[in-house]
C-alpha cells in the first residue's frame, strides 16, 4: 500500500474530528464559553448535528476517546475532576454511533473500548453489530487502559504491569478476529423462503480457541458484516505499545506537541509495522492537532486570545496528573517548572516549551495547566484558513503523517470553523479530497477493499481465503 494522492497527485490530507462522549474532553473550563455546546453532548442532538458538520466538510472519521474510571491521580481523588468536568461525567461512546449514521453516508466512526474488562465473545457482537448498521464504517481504538481507578472499580486491586496488558489485548484480539473472520463462512446465510434454511450450518465453525487468558470455544453469534473485521487503531507510544501497532494496527493516533517528536514517532511506527512483515504505509498515522481559525489571522488571533480567558487550570493539571500519573497537586500553581523534582515533568515541559516557541521562559505549574486548556496535549494552530492549512501540509511533509486527529477549543465551532475555513484553502491547493470514495471505512482509507488484507496479523484467521 502507499498513501493517498488527491487527483493533482499530491498527498493528500486526511482528517479524524477528536471528542469525547462528555462535557470536558481536551480543553478543561471552555465548557463556559458563550459559543460552546460541549454541556449538550448528552442530546442525541449534539451528535447528530457534529456528525452532518463533518460530512460536511469531508472529515474521513469521528474519534471518540474514552476511559472507564475517573482521573483521580490529582489530590489522589476524583474531587478535582468532578468540579471541573475533566473528563466526567462521561457516557458510552458505542451508543452515539447508531444516531450518527442514520443521518450521514460515509463518516467514519473510530470508537474506543478496552480490553481490560470486558470479555471478548459478547465485545465482538457489539462491534459487529454496528459495522452492520453503518454499512462498514466503524473502526475500534484498541486500548488497554492507564486509570488504576478503572481497575480498582472492576475488583482488581490495580491494572495489569503494563507489557503484560499488552501480552492479555494480544490474545483478546487473536479471539476477535477468529470470531468476525474465522467462525462464518460468507456465504453462510441462504435466507432460502423455499425451503426454509435461513443457514447452512455446515458454514458456521466453532473457534476452538483456548489460550493463557481466555477459552472461547464456540461459534459467533452474527453473521458476517461489511468489513468482517472493522478499521483497528490503536495510540500506544511506549515500545511494547509501538510492538502491538506494528501487529495489528491500521490507524495510529500520536499527540506530540512539536514536529520534531511527531517525526520520531512516526518513525518508530513505521519501522514497528515493518517489522511486523507489513508495509509501513499499511497504517495511517493522525497526529494530534487544535486549530484556531478565522475570516483572517487577526480574527483567529482575537479567539485564541478570548479562548484563554475561560481555561480552567485546575482542570488542566488533573488531566495532566492522570496522562502522567504524577500528583501535580502537591505544587503551588506558580511555583517554577524547574523546582518541581520528577524526570517525567521536566521532559514534558521541554516539549512544551518548543512547542510554544518560549523556550527561554521558566515556565510555572499554571502556565503548564494552561497550556493544555486550550487544545489539550498537543499543538495549536491559530490563523485564517491560508495559514492552518499551509501549516498543516508542513506537518505532513515534515512529519510524515497521513492526517491530523482535530481536538475542540469550542465544540462544535471548532469543526464548523474548519470546514468553512480551512478545508476550502487545502482543496484549492491540491490537499484535501473534493468527495468521498464510495465503501468502507477501511476501504475508504487504503482503496484496496473491505477486509483486512493478507499481510496483517488477523487475516490468518480469515475463512474465506481458504
Amino acid at each position: 500500500m502507499s498513501y493517498p494522492t488527491t487527483p493533482q497527485g499530491k498527498r493528500e490530507i486526511l482528517f479524524n474530528a477528536f471528542d469525547m462522549n462528555c462535557v470536558v474532553h481536551q480543553s478543561p473550563g471552555l465548557w463556559r464559553h458563550p459559543e460552546d455546546r460541549a454541556r449538550d453532548y448528552n442530546t442525541i442532538g449534539y451528535w447528530t448535528h457534529l456528525a452532518q458538520t463533518l460530512e460536511k466538510g469531508l472529515f474521513d472519521g469521528l474519534f471518540i476517546a474514552d476511559v472507564l474510571g475517573p482521573y483521580d491521580v490529582y489530590g489522589s481523588s476524583p474531587e478535582a475532576a468532578l468540579r471541573s468536568g475533566a473528563q466526567i461525567p462521561l457516557q458510552d461512546p458505542f451508543l452515539l454511533v447508531s444516531a450518527m449514521a442514520a443521518v450521514t453516508e460515509n463518516l467514519g466512526f473510530g470508537i474506543t473500548a478496552g480490553t481490560a474488562y470486558e470479555h471478548p465473545y459478547p465485545f465482538a457482537r457489539r462491534l459487529s453489530t454496528l459495522d452492520h448498521l453503518t454499512s462498514g464504517r466503524i473502526g475500534w481504538n484498541v486500548v488497554t487502559g492507564y486509570l488504576p481507578s478503572a481497575a480498582q472499580n472492576m475488583g482488581q486491586e490495580d491494572q495489569m504491569e503494563h507489557d503484560r496488558r499488552y501480552d492479555h489485548a494480544d490474545e483478546y484480539m487473536d479471539v476477535v478476529y477468529k470470531l468476525l473472520e474465522g467462525s462464518w463462512e460468507d456465504d453462510a446465510v441462504v435466507a432460502d423462503k423455499e425451503t426454509g434454511l435461513f443457514t447452512d450450518p455446515s458454514k458456521v465453525h466453532r473457534i476452538e480457541h483456548e489460550g493463557e487468558f481466555f477459552k472461547t470455544p464456540g461459534i459467533s453469534v452474527v453473521e458476517p458484516s461489511p468489513q468482517r473485521m472493522p478499521v483497528v487503531y490503536q495510540a500506544g507510544a511506549s515500545t511494547r505499545g509501538r510492538a502491538f501497532a506494528g501487529k495489528h494496527a491500521e490507524a495510529v493516533f500520536i499527540n506530540p506537541p512539536t514536529k520534531e517528536l511527531a517525526k520520531k514517532s512516526v518513525e518508530r511506527i513505521r519501522q514497528a509495522v515493518a517489522e511486523a512483515g507489513r508495509d509501513p504505509y499499511d497504517v495511517r498515522i493522525f497526529a494530534m492537532q487544535t486549530i484556531v481559525t478565522g475570516e483572517d489571522d487577526a480574527a483567529a488571533q482575537a479567539k485564541y486570545d478570548e479562548l484563554t480567558r475561560y481555561v480552567d487550570p485546575e482542570g488542566g493539571l488533573v488531566l495532566m496528573s492522570g496522562w502522567m500519573g504524577i500528583d501535580l497537586s502537591q505544587f503551588d500553581l506558580d511555583q517554577p517548572i524547574g523546582d518541581v523534582k520528577s524526570n517525567a515533568i521536566q521532559s514534558t515541559v521541554e516539549t512544551f516549551q518548543k512547542a510554544s516557541g518560549r523556550e527561554d521562559e521558566a515556565w510555572t505549574v499554571r502556565q503548564l495547566a494552561e497550556w493544555v486548556g486550550v487544545g489539550g496535549f498537543g499543538p495549536v494552530i491559530i490563523g485564517d484558513g491560508g495559514s492552518a492549512a499551509q501549516q498543516l501540509i508542513e506537518w505532513q511533509e515534515e512529519t510524515d503523517v497521513d492526517g491530523f486527529n482535530l481536538a475542540y477549543h469550542i465544540t462544535p465551532g471548532t469543526f464548523e470553523d474548519i470546514v468553512e475555513y480551512v478545508v476550502p484553502q487545502l482543496q484549492e491547493l491540491g490537499r484535501y479530497k473534493t468527495e468521498y470514495t464510495p465503501g468502507t471505512l477501511r476501504h475508504k482509507l487504503f482503496g484496496a477493499g473491505d477486509h483486512l488484507p493478507e499481510n496483517h496479523h488477523g487475516a490468518q484467521y480469515q475463512l474465506r481465503r481458504r
